[in-house]
C-alpha cells in the first residue's frame, strides 16, 4: 500500500511540474517579443514626441503587441527538430513500418499540445475583448488562419527536415529558418512598417499568415472576403509544401542507412 501511495504522490508531482514547465515556456516566450514591441513603441512616442510612426498611432501599435501575442504562440513548434533528430540517431527505423507516414505521425502526436495552447490563447482573447473593441469573430476567424500558418510552418520544416539525410548538422537551417520566420511573420513587428518597396518580400512568402495576417483579422483590418482569400492562399501553400515533402523525402530516403538507435 505504501509503495501505491509514493508512486501516486510521484505521480502527481511529475504532472504538476509538466504543467508548470509548459505554463513557464508559454508565458516566456510571449513576454520577450511584447517586451521589446513595447521598448520600441515607448522611444519613438514618449521620447521623440512623436504622433504616428509608418501610418500608425501609438494606440493602434499596442493594440497590434497586445493582439499579435495570441497568435504568435500557436505558430511553429519542435517537430522539425524531432524529425532531424531521427534521422540522424536511426530511430526513424521505428516509425518506417507503421500504418501512416512519419511526417503525419509526428505532426499528430505534437497536435494535443498545440492545440491546448491555441484553446488557451483562444480563451483569453475571447475575454479581453469584454474589455476593448475586438470581435470575438474576428478573432476565431484569425485563430483559424493562424493554424492553417501552424500546418504550412511545419510542412515546410518537414522538407527542410529531409537535408539531415545529406548533412549532420541540419539544424542550423531551421535554426536560421526560425529567425527568418520570426521577422517576417509579424511576431516581432508590424509588416506594414517595412518600407513599401520591400513589401513585395514578405507578400510573396507564407510567414505573414502566421501571426501578422491573424492579427489584421482580429483587429478588423481585413475584411470577411480577405480572410477567404488568406485561408484560399494558405491552402495554395499546403498543396506546394505536401508536394515538396513527398519529393524532397522520396529522394532522400533512399541515402538513408537506418544506423543507431
Amino acid at each position: 500500500m505504501e509503495w501505491r501511495i509514493a508512486a501516486l504522490i510521484n505521480g502527481m508531482k511529475d504532472a504538476i511540474a509538466y504543467r508548470f514547465e509548459f505554463l513557464l515556456t508559454l508565458c516566456s516566450s510571449a513576454i520577450v517579443p511584447v517586451a521589446l514591441q513595447l521598448i520600441l513603441w515607448n522611444s519613438i512616442f514618449k521620447m521623440s514626441g512623436a504622433t504616428s510612426f509608418a501610418g500608425m498611432t501609438y494606440s493602434e501599435l499596442l493594440s497590434y503587441t497586445w493582439t499579435s501575442v495570441v497568435f504568435s504562440q500557436v505558430r511553429g513548434g519542435n517537430q522539425d527538430f524531432e524529425l532531424i533528430e531521427m534521422i540522424r540517431t536511426g530511430t526513424l527505423n521505428n516509425y518506417l513500418l507503421r500504418p501512416v507516414g512519419v511526417i503525419e505521425f509526428v505532426y499528430i502526436r505534437g497536435l494535443g499540445e498545440k492545440a491546448i495552447v491555441s484553446l488557451l490563447c483562444l480563451s483569453l482573447g475571447i475575454i479581453a475583448t469584454f474589455f476593448n473593441s475586438l470581435s470575438p469573430e474576428h478573432l476565431v476567424m484569425g485563430m483559424l488562419l493562424a493554424l492553417l500558418g501552424n500546418l504550412i510552418h511545419y510542412l515546410m520544416s518537414a522538407a527542410l527536415a529531409s537535408l539531415a539525410f545529406y548533412w549532420e548538422n541540419a539544424f542550423a537551417v531551421l535554426m536560421v529558418k526560425n529567425m527568418i520566420v520570426s521577422l517576417l511573420s509579424g511576431e516581432l513587428l508590424p509588416l506594414n512598417l517595412f518600407p513599401a518597396q520591400y513589401s513585395w518580400i514578405w507578400k510573396c512568402l507564407p510567414f505573414y499568415l502566421y501571426v501578422y495576417g491573424p492579427t489584421q483579422i482580429a483587429l478588423g483590418k481585413w475584411s470577411a472576403h480577405e480572410w477567404l482569400l488568406q485561408m484560399g492562399i494558405g491552402v495554395a501553400w499546403i498543396l506546394f509544401f505536401t508536394l515538396l515533402i513527398r519529393w524532397s523525402w522520396g529522394i532522400s530516403i533512399k541515402r538513408y542507412q537506418g544506423l543507431g538507435g
